[in-house]
């Protein structure tokens, strides 16, 4: 509290002390200027500066001390803003001006979320390159899934064989070469039966017996070797969603063939670049089916997508986030199969709290010595109390500070 004191020393002295309790009347909703060190300082029901001067001085300080606040509230990235008066102080003012409106501090659990359309399919479509050159003797069908060992195409007869791992074929598997590769094509060869080696980093000639024995059940020359261009590594299982070469055509090294996706459902959603944060892999989210089921989701893959854009000045390029979400509970996997293509409506969420005490976000106010505060109704008077703000969501705000609690009553502007 901040007392005024009147400096000619006379005998009307006064030591009027200031209080947070609003007395006079104005605009709703508008947080207290500080002044001498308190909120509402010189504006308390308590004794003013007396004699002549001394009163003059109080009636301009009273008119004096209040302050237009603007009061900016930030909500998941949405900014509203409130502009208001001061309540000035009316000399003939005897009863204290409450707010138009009222509400109740709570305690609720707060989400803040975002809800999007995305659409239900495989998820990404790849593109199968041809990494050698030939004749396209043989393709799988849209539609189609293949397996592992199970042919992808064929070119000049011989197949070109599917096989999981997350490392692209990238040169000829021998004797005497170690690596990733190497360990990834022995799992793979491990996985279809084949024995007599270990699987690790290095290609032995245990190694090579083996690929000998597979390129024999494959009906092709035994060399040992697998050449760049006869495997094609992905994550598992796919789906080939097109054929980009018809059979019988000529290949390059290059070449689109097909394109292919993975076997299990999968949603799609394309944001805007500033909504990426939401969506980092791992991130769980909810999706919403056209029959309403709710199917729980986790991001499996963002992708930035760059479309450039045309000759025209107003034709700019465009960014956007391509994000695939992967079902991850049986009830909505079981739902999503009923679909073979379906428009869907997907919920991020970025921020949760538990348990907290909450007010409507016009509640809140800023106070003009800085940070934010809500004002307290008791009874007939009203008190301005700071506080920290928290989560926003739903149009309430997470709050803490000293003396609010659950039931605690805080003016609304209209």
């Amino acid at each position: 509290m901040a007392a005024d004191t009147d400096t000619d020393g006379g005998p009307g002295a006064g030591t009027g002390t200031g209080t947070d309790t609003r007395t006079g009347t104005g605009g709703a909703g508008v947080a207290p200027a500080t002044v001498d060190g308190g909120l509402g300082a010189v504006l308390g029901a308590g004794g003013g500066p007396a004699g002549p001067r001394g009163a003059k001085r109080a009636r301009r300080s009273r008119r004096g001390r209040l302050a237009l606040a603007l009061v900016v509230l930030i909500a998941g990235g949405a900014a509203a803003a409130a502009l208001g008066l001061g309540r000035a102080q009316d000399d003939t003012a005897s009863a204290p001006a409450l707010p138009p409106k009222t509400a109740e501090v709570d305690r609720r659990d707060l989400k803040d979320s975002k809800s999007t359309d995305g659409s239900l399919g495989f998820g990404t479509s790849r593109t199968a390159i041809s990494r050698i050159g030939g004749t396209l003797t043989g393709v799988a069908e849209a539609g189609d899934t293949v397996g592992r060992g199970k042919a992808l195409y064929e070119v000049d007869d011989v197949p070109v064989t599917l096989m999981y791992g997350p490392t692209p074929a990238y040169r000829a598997l021998k004797s005497g070469l170690e690596g990733d590769d190497v360990r990834q094509l022995e799992r793979n060869l491990a996985a279809l039966g084949y024995s007599g080696f270990t699987v690790d980093e290095e290609f032995t000639d245990l190694t090579a017996d083996a690929v000998k024995e597979w390129q024999e059940d494959l009906g092709v020359k035994e060399t040992g070797t697998v050449d760049l261009g006869r495997v094609v590594f992905v994550p598992g299982e796919v789906r080939v969603d097109s054929v980009e070469a018809e059979q019988g055509a000529a290949l390059a090294p290059g070449g689109k063939v097909l394109a292919y996706t993975g076997t299990g459902k999968a949603v799609t959603v394309e944001l805007e670049p500033a909504d990426q944060d939401m969506a980092k892999e791992g991130t769980k989210v909810e999706v919403v089916l056209p029959d309403d089921t709710v199917a729980k989701g986790v991001v499996e893959d963002v992708t930035t997508v760059i479309t450039p854009g045309g000759n025209g000045e107003d034709d700019e390029a465009e960014t956007t986030v391509e994000v695939v979400i992967g079902l991850t509970d049986a009830k909505g996997r079981k739902a999503a199969d009923s679909y073979a293509l379906a428009a869907v409506d997907v919920e991020f969420t970025a921020g949760t709290r538990e348990d907290v005490l909450t007010v409507p976000v016009s509640a809140l106010l800023a106070l003009s010595e800085g940070g934010f505060g809500v004002e307290v109704v008791e009874g007939t008077a009203t008190r301005y109390a700071p506080v920290e703000p928290g989560l926003f969501a739903d149009g309430r705000v997470e709050i803490t500070g000293d003396g609010i609690t659950e039931g605690t009553k805080v003016g609304v502007p209209e």
